[in-house]
């Protein structure tokens, strides 16, 4: 995550992005952004909004290698001469058009910008932002016609958040330069981090923290929830987020102790790992250091819902993990021929 407390904005340009896949062409601009104060002052933290929240990084990637990867080659001409921002900029947008092989890929307005003043780690530097505006708004515009006043329906960008964007730092470390990305209209979740930047995700305790919650979050759904019904997913669940709250760091053998009472559950728990594993095709790390921020992040995430089909729901505290085992029980009446729960309380709250 960010700091913008000292962040401004040194260049802006707009440009429009088309769909190769539906024959719309691209519209450039031939010059930078001229703020007013007002608008200065909107634009500024309607860009870097997103990054403030932002727990995990990216880096470059490329099959052959990351010289040959192109917002990776653009953004370094940007850091090292940005006398021709204006003609790099272009280049971005004509990569982005490149990657719209669907007709789901949206047309819209592309701001290509460099700032300075970023702060990430305690470290202050510049950054390029790329930010894509695919959805617009419609709003009332009223003015003053013949003595009275009158409206009119215009669209324009929504100022609470931006659709698609990226910050690529200008600063590396041994994995290469940090970039960091948003995407709040994930219709084509590879379109813009896999085609568009060509990222991974950093090779740290961010990565394995979320890879390992998403790893239990599935296994939870797929497995847990199928053969053994929400009761018995929404306590894995609750012990899960437990365990990473009571430790520095994951033991893939010790957090199988805490959260497993049966061996079965164990093997069928090492059988989806590997399963997981091949299906996306990386490593899930054994031994690695907790991120707590990831883990609050990805706590807010999980449900812990038991909905029926009465119209009733009973709604777990993923907090406390021991609460459903003690306090509800799950049944079978025989003369009603239904499943039901029992709930043990004190006081109604």
């Amino acid at each position: 995550m960010i700091k913008r407390s000292q962040a401004s904005i040194s260049k802006l340009i707009i440009h429009k992005v088309g769909n190769k896949f539906n024959h719309t062409k691209n519209a450039f601009s031939e010059d930078i952004v001229r703020f007013d104060d007002a608008s200065y002052d909107l634009m500024l933290p309607f860009l870097l909004r997103p990054f403030g929240s932002v727990v995990q990084s990216y880096r470059f990637n490329h099959h052959a290698s990351i010289a040959l990867n192109e917002i990776n080659t653009y953004s370094s001409q940007i850091f090292e001469d940005d006398d021709h921002f204006v003609e790099t900029s272009k280049h971005i947008v004509e990569h982005l058009f490149e990657q719209s092989n669907s007709a789901q890929i949206k047309t819209g307005d592309v701001l290509v910008v460099l700032f300075e003043g970023i702060e990430y780690n305690e470290i202050t530097t510049n950054a390029v932002g790329i930010f894509k505006i695919e959805n617009k708004v419609d709003f009332f515009q009223t003015y003053l016609e013949n003595s009275s006043y009158d409206v009119v329906v215009q669209k324009g960008i929504n100022s609470k958040k931006v659709d698609k964007g990226c910050l690529i730092l200008n600063q590396s470390d041994a994995e290469g330069r940090i970039i960091l990305s948003a995407d709040n209209n994930n219709y084509d979740a590879q379109y813009w981090t896999k085609q568009f930047l060509n990222i991974k995700f950093a090779d740290d305790a961010n990565q394995h923290t979320q890879t390992y919650i998403e790893l239990c979050r599935d296994f939870s759904e797929e497995v847990l929830k199928t053969s053994y019904g929400n009761q018995e997913q929404s306590t894995f669940l609750a012990k899960t987020i437990d365990y990473f709250k009571e430790h520095e760091s994951v033991d893939v053998e010790d957090f199988k102790d805490e959260v497993f009472f049966e061996d079965k559950h164990k093997e069928l728990f090492d059988n989806y790992k590997k399963s997981f594993e091949s299906e996306l095709d990386i490593v899930v790390r054994n031994h690695f250091d907790v991120a707590e921020a990831v883990v609050k992040k990805e706590k807010r995430k999980l449900k812990t819902e038991i909905k029926l089909d009465t119209n009733i729901q009973i709604k777990l505290d993923i907090d406390a993990p021991d609460a459903s085992e003690e306090y509800l029980e799950r049944g079978y009446d025989e003369e009603k021929k239904m499943h039901y729960y029992k709930v043990y309380f004190n006081t109604e709250g």
